[in-house]
């Protein structure tokens, strides 16, 4: 199953055995692995649409950190999301619309305040799609689409974490293009074709293999890459990642108050003098995320991961990370309250890098090998 259908899988499972969704059949999107869980949406019979459905989320986040980079800062407060999204999840034609403003914090990255966020990466209409149901085995995505690959979604309010982690840097988020899901009992694929790191160059193949296990466990397979060369970059597109082939296994496992997802990446930009990539450069990554409910009100989520770069600054390798042959490491600890649709949660994490650059890491000069932060998300879901 594609990370849509997985995420709705596991929330419903969740909701069934009471541990804070507010409700056991949630909307197929936004997509939320939780803690954190939308209360039921507003519906409205919208004539010839038919009925619809309404929700959204309105939160800010406050952050601390030491050794800022250059034009980052040490404390900032902003707004994480000012989104609504309308869908609708019945017959032969089905859309789904997200609208409004939003950040996407990860670790080792500067921080953007949320209005150079929403207009440097996808807009103020992030994903909008066009989804085409003959039946409930086989459906055509057309539009604004989700990626595939990686195991956290690309807004804070969707995952057990408020920032997104150091695998989720080499991988995309949203892209433009046309996807096909089919599924047959355990067993669901999906096929994607698209622009890959959002480039408007319609060159990159996706595709995932889903088994579920049983109502407990579950493994993907993904793998994706761009099939020619783009030589195009913007924010949103950093031009070695968007000419690159990526690699996901990902076990998923969710019953009663735990959630454990463990998952392996490699990342491989091969050779290619027309974008400056003069020796095949790749990462190997792993991470484990893993949420525990103490209540239908109280959680506590980890994640920790550990990513190595190949290469050096001689041989022609680019950098992924930082510096050629770079290593890092990281641990973040996010603690959740959820009351029906307000929710606040603090985060804790801490990234060393090795093997580094000089100049590529924290701190004034870039030489500092560690950062640590404190962030603060309070809102609500609705």
């Amino acid at each position: 199953m594609n990370k849509i259908i997985l995420a709705t899988c596991i929330a419903a499972a969740c909701g069934s055995l009471g541990i804070g969704l507010a409700h056991a059949a949630p909307l197929p999107m936004p997509a939320m692995t939780g803690p954190l869980a939308s209360p039921s949406p507003f519906s409205f019979n919208a004539g010839p649409l038919g009925e619809l459905d309404i929700t959204g989320v309105m939160s800010g986040m406050g952050v601390w950190q030491d050794h800022p980079i250059p034009g980052d800062r040490s404390t900032r407060a902003d707004i994480s999301n000012g989104q609504i999204f309308i869908q609708k999840t019945h017959g032969l034609i089905q859309f789904f619309l997200q609208a409004g403003a939003y950040n996407m914090p990860a670790l080792g990255t500067p921080f953007l305040a949320t209005g150079n966020t929403t207009s440097d990466y996808y807009g103020a209409l992030p994903q909008a799609y066009l989804k085409i149901a003959p039946s409930n085995d086989f459906s055509v995505l057309i539009g604004k689409i989700p990626t595939l690959i990686g195991a956290e979604y690309t807004f804070t309010f969707e995952n057990m974490n408020i920032e997104r982690g150091l695998l989720w840097n080499q991988e995309n988020a949203v892209t433009r293009g046309i996807q096909a899901d089919y599924g047959a009992g355990p067993l669901s694929a999906s096929l994607q074709w698209s622009d890959g790191f959002y480039s408007n160059r319609f060159n990159w193949i996706s595709g995932s293999l889903s088994y579920a296990i049983n109502s407990a466990n579950a493994v993907s397979f993904v793998g994706m890459g761009n099939a020619g060369q783009t030589d195009y970059s913007s924010l949103a597109t950093p031009i070695y990642q968007n000419n690159s082939d990526m690699y996901n296994l990902i076990y998923t496992y969710s019953a009663g108050p735990w959630m454990i997802q463990p998952y392996l990446q490699y990342t491989y930009v091969p050779a290619n003098r027309a974008i400056g990539v003069g020796h095949g450069t790749s990462t190997k990554g792993a991470a484990i995320l893993a949420s525990y409910s103490f209540s239908p009100h109280i959680s506590l989520a980890t994640r920790a991961e550990y990513i190595a770069s190949t290469g050096n600054a001689n041989n022609g390798a680019v950098n992924l990370l930082y510096g050629p042959g770079s290593k890092a490491w990281s641990i973040t600890l996010t603690p959740t309250y959820q009351n029906h649709g307000f929710f606040v949660r603090a985060e804790f994490s801490f990234v060393q890098a090795t093997n580094y650059i000089q100049g590529t890491v924290w701190g004034r000069q870039g030489n500092h090998p560690t950062q640590a932060r404190i962030l603060i998300e309070t809102g609500f879901l609705f």
